[in-house]
């Protein structure tokens, strides 16, 4: 079997490529799989890069994002509605079956965590069946705590899945992903709970490595960098009954700084080496 033959390579792993430099690089790799992210889509053309991709075999594992759906304001909050089922509509386009959903952070002045959550469940009661009639889930996608305030409150995989398991699986799913839950001791059982109920929509990775840069964002590492054990993680996802593609997602100063192509053969060759001999231990 071919070692890359489930990974995929997030379009912010190697930002500084643009479109045809990226597919060109998947395809010199043989790297079958990307993640794409809305903004260098719209810029490229939405139906030109739909072309691009498949023309190339290129399967979009899933596009990034949509959600931001915390808003308080009534004008506010149909905005953030309007513009997620434009972004369904985006994934739709581009043949992937998967957008992951950042769900936003406090709004201003707020400190009411549980209500914030409540907005988003509200707007994903709103969205899902729009997905769903669209050929798309939504992955609402934990992120670590450090950025409950300002970016999202929904900070564990047992958030995540209250919300999700509110709403059919085909509709509402979870983003498992290192980089924001390697540190949770709860997580192994929150991931079955996750599988059991056909939840786990998209498997994303990215190393902790310390210290933290300053901002805080860009500070994803290179796989078999930093603290996470992938091959642990995945034997939890695929225990849990996942199959699908394994995207790794970085967002990091120094790789955007390299020869894209060069980050991309890097990150290819890491994923073989961390990743893709799986033990089956389950820790």
């Amino acid at each position: 079997m071919n070692s890359l033959a489930r990974f995929s390579v997030n379009q912010m792993t190697v930002k500084q490529l643009s479109m045809p430099e990226l597919v060109a690089a998947c395809r010199e790799t043989g790297v079958p799989g990307v993640g794409l992210w809305r903004e260098p889509v719209r810029s490229y053309g939405l139906d030109a890069t739909a072309k691009l991709v498949h023309d190339a075999g290129l399967a979009v594992t899933t596009l990034c994002r949509g959600g931001f759906l915390t808003a308080i304001d009534p004008g506010e909050r149909r905005r953030a509605l309007d513009d997620n089922r434009a972004a369904v509509d985006e994934a739709a386009v581009l043949g992937t079956d998967t957008l992951v959903l950042v769900s936003g952070g406090l709004p201003p002045g707020s400190k009411d965590l549980r209500g914030a959550r409540e907005r988003i469940a509200d707007a994903l009661g709103e969205l899902g069946p729009y997905a769903a009639s669209r050929g798309v889930r939504l992955a609402v996608e934990p992120l670590h705590p450090m950025y409950a305030a300002d970016r999202c409150v929904v900070s564990t995989l047992a958030q995540a899945l209250d919300l999700a398991e509110r709403f059919p699986a085909e509709q509402v799913g979870v983003t498992v992903d290192t980089y924001h839950l390697w540190w949770d001791d709860t997580a192994p059982a929150q991931i079955a709970r996750a599988g059991a109920g056909g939840r786990i929509h998209s498997f994303q990775l990215a190393d902790w490595t310390t210290p933290l840069p300053e901002g805080v964002l860009n500070g994803r590492g290179q796989l078999g960098d930093g603290s996470v054990d992938f091959r642990v993680w995945r034997g939890l996802v695929e225990a849990a009954g996942y199959t699908g593609s394994i995207e790794v997602e970085l967002f990091n100063e120094e790789l955007w700084a390299r020869d894209g192509r060069e980050v991309l053969a890097e990150t290819a060759a890491r994923f073989v080496e961390h990743v893709e001999h799986v033990e089956h231990v389950v820790r």
